[in-house]
């Protein structure tokens, strides 16, 4: 079997140990000693990329990050859109599992264009290859192929308030204002005799004050796929919410009693009808 060895080729067969490997093992770290007392403080250690695979790869992808996104509240970093299509039906970070955002799990990431530098500069051919596949796939769909973003210039000179306005970073997703309710979508079980039922994924959502109970429970039929004989129940503290109340309304009869950190709870059950 061949290898090496801090530089050294060894060469191993039976009965025979030939190399850098020595018989006394004084004589090894002797010789290990004087090795490094030989070598130059400002020697470089070169290391195989494997290793640094753990810090420039996506965990959900397995492959090399690609706009390094991170999350703000746990640090983690993921490709951009592994990360935009994980929060699609999940509001947790991938790796640690804690909660990013009740609502809008957009709102904390950031790009983290230093870690992107340096894949770049590790991976070799990655980012020409990114940049091919960005062009191909504009050409395929007709479209006009984007610019790459410059770096940030300085500006020496005094902005006015609305030039300084107009520069500010734009969020990463802009909630419209008539989406003002948000709700929190308790399931509180089904009734026995319902089966069949896929668990409710986003129980955090945002909807506008003039959508009615019916909306939620079209909403909660879809999502969980309940059947046609299956009844949605909805409930509001202890009153029964009748599905052509708006939630605007459920919001100013119930009160503050009915808010949990500004969202609106509503818990629901599944029954067979009567």
């Amino acid at each position: 079997m061949d290898g090496t060895v801090d530089g050294v080729v060894v060469e191993e067969e039976e009965g025979s140990t030939r190399g850098c490997f020595q018989t006394d093992a004084s004589l090894c770290e002797e010789d290990e000693s004087q090795r490094a007392n030989e070598q130059h403080p400002d020697d470089e250690r070169s290391l195989p990329l494997r290793d640094f695979y753990p810090y420039i790869r996506c965990a959900l992808c397995n492959g090399f990050f690609i706009d390094a996104t991170t999350i703000t509240e746990c640090l983690h970093t993921f490709c951009k859109s592994c990360i935009v299509k994980h929060f699609f039906y999940s509001n947790r970070c991938p790796n640690c599992s804690i909660v990013v955002h009740q609502t809008q799990p957009l709102y904390s990431i950031r790009p983290d264009r230093q870690l992107q530098d340096i894949v770049f500069k590790m991976v070799p051919y990655l980012e020409g290859d990114e940049r091919s596949r960005i062009c191909e796939f504009y050409k395929r769909r007709g479209l006009d192929i984007p610019k790459p973003v410059a770096a940030p210039s300085t500006y020496p000179m005094k902005l006015h308030h609305r030039q300084k306005k107009d520069m500010l970073p734009q969020s990463v997703f802009t909630i419209p204002s008539e989406l003002d309710v948000s709700l929190m979508l308790e399931f509180v079980g089904a009734e026995e005799g319902v089966e069949n039922y896929k668990p409710l994924e986003r129980k955090y959502v945002r909807v506008s004050g003039e959508a009615t109970v019916r909306h939620v429970e079209l909403f909660i039929r879809r999502k969980m796929e309940l059947s046609q004989n299956c009844k949605v129940d909805v409930v509001c503290g202890d009153h029964l919410l009748k599905q052509y109340q708006s939630l605007r309304d459920v919001c100013n009869t119930m009160g503050q009693n009915a808010l949990q950190d500004g969202m609106l709870v509503l818990h629901f059950g599944l029954v067979l009808p009567a």
